[in-house]
């Protein structure tokens, strides 16, 4: 990523890593930092999301010492409840101090489950962009429970990226990147750029961050995803002092890992449901031919007669997976009919899509 490229519009994802010190208390000064940063890209005529992270941890270092022994469900909706306010206030303060208004978007991953919902959220921080507003955006903790909350906030940030049309995705992290060996050996280096369609998987430890929910797992396959649709990627280190006015606004070589966005992006209703896998309520499981067909070709629907299997119960206009004959996932959808008339169809030719191609999603 160069400064000769201008940005019209971005996501920042910020970390809990970033966000908080080592005691687990929310980290003032470097929240500072970011907003001094984000300030000078507002004022470059950047439109700027935030994805933040923190309103639990802000919570937590309010109430832990106060608060008796209660289940982590009920723990996690108590510290957001009271963090999400000193988070808010805090940014708002921060922003104030450059006459920028910013404001709180709350969501959860049910109110995002129907594109009418996704387009109301959209709508929304649409006309607080336009309005020259900060978006920030987090997960409601408050009334999330555990089947329904997003994997982490990086799986947000890209859902959000897809919704806004964004041109790229900063995820802050404390690291520099995706190392191609233990971030802890000398002799690992940061994979400085990731083509479209790159398998990283070797280089990735499968251990989670100890305050985060996520991990670089998430970081990777999230960052590959939002790619493929058309949308640059970064994952950088948040701890460094300037890392976003360099990388957006300066000349300077930053050490980060970039995923390069594919040519080819796609239409605002597949980049809806590519993201909607958290909300697939069944699977259509093909044939060798008709997945192969479907991998082939975009234009491509899933008809009965080559679908095996239906898995789950589903509506109509629900988003279900797409498997390959062996189970593997291959794509996400959007279902035409329910799931009673997707069995009663299987394997029978000459009807209607179970899939139609302007609904499919194929990974």
């Amino acid at each position: 990523m160069t400064a000769s490229k201008k940005y019209r519009r971005i996501v920042i994802k910020i970390g809990s890593n970033v966000l908080t010190r080592e005691d687990g208390h929310p980290d003032t000064t470097r929240i500072s930092a970011i907003v001094d940063q984000v300030a000078r890209l507002h004022r470059a005529g950047i439109e700027v999301i935030l994805v933040s992270s923190g309103a639990v941890a802000s919570g937590r270092s309010l109430l832990e010492a106060h608060v008796g022994r209660i289940d982590t469900v009920s723990a996690r909706q108590l510290y957001s409840a009271v963090g999400q306010v000193k988070l808010l206030n805090r940014y708002y303060d921060l922003f104030n101090g450059y006459g920028i208004a910013c404001g709180q978007v709350l969501t959860t991953k049910e109110s995002l489950s129907t594109r009418r919902q996704y387009l109301n959220q959209r709508n929304c921080m649409e006309a607080m962009l336009a309005a020259g507003v900060v978006p920030i955006v987090n997960e409601n903790d408050t009334i999330s429970v555990t089947e329904l909350m997003f994997t982490d906030n990086d799986e947000l940030s890209g859902l959000v990226a897809a919704m806004m049309d964004a041109e790229a995705l900063i995820i802050l992290s404390n690291i520099d990147g995706i190392y191609d060996g233990h971030p802890a050996d000398p002799a690992s280096q940061v994979i400085r750029r990731v083509e479209p369609g790159r398998d990283l998987s070797q280089y990735i430890d499968a251990s989670r961050s100890s305050r985060g929910r996520g991990g670089m797992v998430s970081k990777s396959r999230i960052s590959s995803r939002v790619a493929g649709e058309g949308i640059e990627v970064v994952i950088a280190n948040g701890r460094r002092d300037g890392i976003l006015t360099d990388i957006l606004l300066e000349s300077r070589d930053v050490v980060c890992t970039r995923f390069e966005a594919a040519a080819h992006g796609t239409s605002g209703v597949k980049r809806w449901i590519a993201s909607s896998e958290g909300f697939a309520k069944g699977a259509l499981r093909l044939d060798a031919g008709a997945a192969a067909a479907v991998t082939r070709s975009k234009a491509a629907s899933i008809l009965p007669v080559g679908v095996t299997e239906v898995e789950g119960e589903f509506e109509r206009d629900d988003i279900v997976r797409i498997l390959a004959p062996d189970g593997t996932q291959i794509g996400i959808g959007r279902a035409a009919c329910d799931s009673t008339t997707a069995r009663c169809d299987l394997g029978k030719k000459g009807l209607k899509p179970l899939v139609h191609c302007d609904y499919l999603y194929i990974e």
